[in-house]
């Protein structure tokens, strides 16, 4: 076990459900490990700061079939997300905030993530100033819509403005934003990041990642061969009560398959008692140990193999978690 994954570990243990229950908006600040749990009920904050491993070598099973919304579909019924996130900066001496950001707006029920991409350090670009900026901007697009517009935020034009407004930094970031708004997840997705749907512990909706070649995806940036939020991919996608969102970075969707977190949620989940946070951090903790795993397969391994890339195991990477779980109203 290496020095990162004992101390991981370790500070696991030590904050355990120490931190409060708030509403937050969240984003890695210091490179320190952080818990957090957003309900939308509470009052408002602003909050800014910086296993056992599931054997088997089997194909990943496909998702369930899911059928998409008609066009004209309405509905009353409102829902809400409760979420909890979890992030865990990969071991680096320079940049140890790492590259990753993210963010809950509870009372709007939206979610977002972002991935600097790394090959900026190359240049000696720290990517992540992008990425957190990208997410810090987003958070005010997504209140500024939640006063002017009844309320429904529409992440696509989120990210939008988030975009135009994040200027004059260098590097580049994937992002997904999610948000729901009565019973359908709206969602706009540039890159590799995203998000899984679960019902009843199965993966029922994955949504589809976009890369120009392998493992370099599409971001968002301000240099001339950067993409623009006009590339971000996104259907509306009906939820019920007991629903499961699981959204993260590539560090996370690179080294667990579908079927992993459904054995988490089989495990820890207890006749529909879901508690995100400590969701959020077990699905980390579980990715990480897997990111050092050299020879289980992976889904970063078995799309380098697709590639025709020699690469067996995982993908040692920043890895950020946040779980909602579906509710009703109260």
């Amino acid at each position: 076990m290496t020095l990162q994954l004992q101390r991981v570990l370790h500070n696991f243990e030590l904050q355990g459900n120490n931190l409060e229950s708030s509403s937050t908006m969240v984003m890695n600040y210091n490179g320190s490990i952080k818990r957090t749990r957003a309900e939308p009920d509470q009052e408002q904050e602003a909050v800014i700061f910086k296993k056992p491993r599931v054997e088997g070598s089997k194909p990943e099973r496909s998702v369930m079939p899911y059928q998409e919304l008609s066009p004209n579909y309405e509905s009353e019924t409102r829902l809400k997300m409760v979420s909890g996130s979890f992030y865990l900066p990969k071991e680096n001496e320079l940049r140890p905030q790492g590259e990753d950001a993210h963010f809950i707006c509870a009372e709007e029920n939206t979610i977002g993530v972002a991935d600097g991409v790394g090959g900026w350090a190359n240049k000696g670009i720290d990517s992540g100033l992008y990425a957190r900026e990208l997410m810090m901007n987003s958070v005010m697009a997504v209140h500024n819509q939640h006063k002017t517009s009844s309320g429904v935020i529409n992440p696509r034009k989120v990210l939008e403005e988030a975009f135009s407004n994040t200027k004059n930094i260098q590097g580049s970031s994937t992002a997904c934003i999610v948000t729901l708004n009565k019973d359908v997840l709206h969602y706009a997705n540039v890159g590799d990041s995203g998000f899984m749907l679960f019902r009843n512990n199965k993966c029922l909706f994955r949504s589809s990642t976009q890369q120009h070649r392998f493992n370099c995806p599409f971001q968002l940036g301000n240099a001339p061969r950067s993409d623009h939020p006009s590339s971000a991919t996104g259907v509306p996608v009906r939820v019920i009560p007991g629903d499961v969102i699981v959204l993260g970075t590539d560090g996370l969707l690179d080294n667990m398959f579908g079927r992993e977190i459904e054995q988490v949620l089989e495990d820890k989940t207890d006749e529909g008692d879901v508690d995100p946070e400590m969701l959020a951090g077990i699905i980390a903790e579980l990715a990480l140990y897997n990111s050092f795993d050299r020879f289980n397969p992976s889904p970063f391994s078995v799309s380098a193999k697709k590639a025709g890339v020699k690469h067996v195991g995982g993908k040692v990477d920043d890895i950020t978690v946040i779980v909602a779980a579906i509710m009703e109203e109260s």
